[in-house]
């Protein structure tokens, strides 16, 4: 399979004002009133990335993904849309999240997805996604297919 670098229809990149006075800094994550319904978080956590470590490739087939990249490290998101009825299909589009510039990215199903920390720290993740990691009580199948399990898998992070 053959990837074209280019935008990815859904996918929503910002940039994150960090305010910041004599007691330390605040950023805002998310806000409700910026946010379609459909994509209100019912769930988030915090994740801790070591130097050189990626997690993915893999995608999920209803949940949406709201990662935000507090600028404590630096990272490199892939992104791959594998939706056959998307506009940008078979696009690719490589981010980058900067050490002291917060980023949020809004990822939509069908969107295979890795981030590699490449600072020289450990760098911390928050992601607020719209469903329910195994569904309510934790009772249902994992919404996701992992594409680092697959063999030959045509989402290769370098």
């Amino acid at each position: 399979m053959k990837f074209t670098p280019g935008d990815i229809k859904g996918v929503i990149k910002e940039e994150l004002a960090r305010y910041e006075d004599k007691r330390g800094w605040l950023i805002e994550v998310f806000r409700q009133d910026e946010l379609l319904e459909d994509l209100y978080p019912l769930m988030g956590y915090i994740s801790l990335t070591h130097p050189g470590v990626t997690r993915g490739p893999h995608e999920h087939r209803f949940q949406w993904d709201h990662f935000v990249f507090l600028g404590s490290s630096a990272f490199r998101l892939l992104l791959w849309d594998n939706r056959p009825s998307s506009p940008t299909y078979q696009n690719q589009l490589i981010l980058t999240a900067e050490e002291g510039h917060p980023l949020r990215v809004v990822i939509p199903p069908g969107i295979v997805h890795a981030y590699q920390n490449r600072g020289e720290k450990s760098g911390l993740v928050l992601n607020f996604p719209n469903q329910l990691y195994r569904g309510w009580g934790k009772k249902e199948e994992v919404d996701e297919i992992r594409w680092e399990e697959i063999k030959d898998s045509p989402f290769v992070v370098e």
